[in-house]
Formats: structure tokens, C-alpha cells, sequence
């Protein structure tokens, strides 16, 4: 299990948890980044193609350097980073994974502030207002494909992604944007969110006294209800509402 933690004076706004599931190694990987300039903080979950350890090198890597480039540059530019830094480290096809990267602005932002979102693949990232939970991503499947086409998908075509780190276009990328005062983020893996539904999602996310609680327990639950993947989750603890 892999934990990090940003706090703003004694209260923790973030944190993570991973667990390797019935896998032979933890593919999965979490970075955060502040930039000491714009006051920006970048949070990202990246989940390694595959089950072995040049995945898990993709991830952390891929991962490292989008919360760094992300922080001072935005989450569009710190992917692309990402990318060209993976090309680069990795000759190898298998080298690859997909992820996702939320950047917030500083504590002292206006309320109308955002946060700026981008991802590749299958990871996702919820937002829990204090009264509904919305999903801000649409996974990079063929399943998706099948259905933004009107067809129906088989179960399999939800794990089979259409883009990653290594092979997306830029105009591949995924791009949202969600105010940032009220409620909790929520980015995740696919194996938290293919075995959990919106509202056990809800449930854990908006119950938890903390960031976490609430990470431990959306990643325990999964595994716990079958979940045949690694799981990784990062909540973050958004503004309070003026």
C-alpha cells in the first residue's frame, strides 16, 4: 500500500491509497506536485498497461512528471510532458499506462476558480458537491466507442482502452474543467471504479470523516466485492463554500 498526504496547516486536504490486487505487482502509481510560483497543486493517478514492471515503471514515471509539469503549466501540458518524457525513457511498447491529472488553483483563489482536467484511458475522476456526485471523465475504451456509436459492447471491450501515455494524439486527450469550493474530488482506477457503482461511490466518498477514510475505504470495498485489478484512489478536499 502506497500513501500520500498534502495538508494546509494541520487539516489534510488529500490523500491516497493503493492496493495491489490479485496481481503480480502494483502497476499503479500517485504523484502530487505544488509549484512554489502560482501556488498551483497537481494530483495525479496513473495505471500501468498490463502486469509487470515495466508498466509499473511507465506509471510512476508518467506520473512524476505530469504533477510536475502540470502544477506550473496545466494538466493539457503536463500529459503531454508525460508522453514525451515516456517516449524518450522507454524504447519498449510495453512501457505504457494511462492516467489522469487534476490541477487546483491556490487556497486564496476566487470562488468563481476551477480546476483544470485532463486524462487518457480508463482512470476517472468524480466530484462529490455535498449533495450529488457527478463523473467529469469518459474512459478511453472501446466500450465507449461501441456506444457513442449506438451498439451495444461486450464486457470484455470495457477493459480494451483506445488510448494511453504512449499512443494518444494530442486531440485524444480528455479535457474538463469544475469549480473548486464545496465537496471532494475523487480520481481513481479502473479497479475501483469497474466494481463499484455511482452510489457506493457516493455513499464512501461523502461518509468518510476524512481524505483518507474515504480513500481507504473506496479501495477496501472494491477489493473486498471482487474487484480483480489493483486499486488506487486520491480524494481531495475541496474549498468550503463561502
Amino acid at each position: 500500500m502506497t500513501t500520500l498526504q498534502l495538508t494546509v496547516g494541520q487539516r489534510p486536504m488529500s490523500d491516497s491509497v493503493s492496493k495491489r490486487g490479485p496481481r503480480s505487482i502494483n502497476a499503479d502509481a500517485v504523484a502530487t506536485h505544488t509549484d512554489a510560483v502560482s501556488g498551483r497543486t497537481a494530483f495525479v493517478v496513473a495505471d500501468g498497461v498490463g502486469d509487470h514492471l515495466l508498466a509499473a515503471r511507465a506509471a510512476r514515471l508518467s506520473a512524476r512528471v505530469a504533477a510536475e509539469t502540470a502544477s506550473h503549466s496545466g494538466a493539457h501540458a503536463g500529459l503531454l510532458a508525460a508522453q514525451r518524457e515516456l517516449r524518450s525513457q522507454f524504447d519498449q511498447q510495453q512501457a505504457d499506462c494511462v492516467l489522469i491529472v487534476a490541477v487546483l488553483p491556490p487556497l486564496d483563489s476566487p470562488a468563481e476558480a476551477q480546476a483544470d482536467i485532463a486524462w487518457v484511458g480508463d482512470c476517472r475522476l468524480y466530484r462529490w458537491n455535498g449533495r450529488v456526485l457527478s463523473q467529469l471523465t469518459v474512459d478511453h475504451t472501446l466500450a465507449e466507442f461501441w456506444r457513442s456509436q449506438d451498439m451495444v459492447p461486450s464486457a470484455r471491450m470495457e477493459h480494451v482502452v483506445t488510448d494511453s501515455v504512449r499512443t494518444a494524439r494530442e486531440s485524444d486527450i480528455g479535457r474538463a474543467f469544475t469549480p473548486v469550493r464545496g465537496g471532494r474530488l475523487l480520481l481513481c482506477t479502473d479497479g475501483v471504479h469497474k466494481t463499484l457503482n455511482m452510489v457506493a461511490v457516493k455513499e464512501l466518498l461523502s461518509g468518510a470523516e476524512d481524505p483518507h477514510s474515504a480513500a481507504d475505504q473506496l479501495v477496501t470495498t472494491a477489493h473486498t466485492l471482487g474487484s480483480g485489478d489493483n486499486a488506487t484512489a486520491v480524494v481531495v478536499d475541496l474549498q468550503p463554500l463561502p
